[in-house]
């Protein structure tokens, strides 16, 4: 859901001409898929198997590209709710494996989250100034996916 979120994020950014933008949330999106495939393999080389479930749409209601920023942020904390949720059960049932592979989640929550953060701070000192919001699109248009370790080693 977090990869379809943010690519509905990129599709309201570059309707809205910010370009940049929308080239940060498609990398955003890219890495959730990344994300959601170390769930994958998790699974899989734990021996077990997934049932794949249907994706919920995302239900685009922004106003503005902090807007944006904002649900961005708030979906992120929704997320790290969920880690340590899962973080929670692994320790109490003693899966030392889980809790392992939950670890590299509980920090990438930290580094989702203060991007959003870091991002909405700039965004607001712009206080609207159109000429410092496109010099924000052109930085955030420089974002390129860096592919898993896995990847790159193969």
């Amino acid at each position: 859901y977090s990869a379809y979120l943010y690519l509905a994020m990129s599709n309201y950014a570059e309707s809205n001409g910010f370009k940049g933008i929308s080239n940060w949330f498609i990398v955003q999106s890219q890495e959730e898929l990344d994300h959601a495939m170390k769930f994958y393999n998790y699974v899989h080389s734990m021996g077990e198997t997934l049932e794949l479930g249907a994706i919920d749409k995302p239900e685009p209601r922004w106003n503005s590209i902090i807007d944006v920023f904002e649900n961005g942020l708030t979906h992120e904390k929704y997320v790290t709710q969920r880690i340590h949720k899962l973080m929670d059960i692994a320790h109490e049932v003693k899966d030392y494996a889980a809790i392992s592979m939950l670890q590299w989640f509980v920090n990438e929550q930290i580094e989702e989250e203060s991007s959003f953060r870091d991002i909405l701070d700039k965004l607001k000192l712009t206080g609207g100034d159109v000429n410092y919001l496109m010099v924000l699109d052109g930085e955030l248009g420089q974002r390129v996916r860096t592919p898993p370790q896995s990847e790159t080693n193969e």
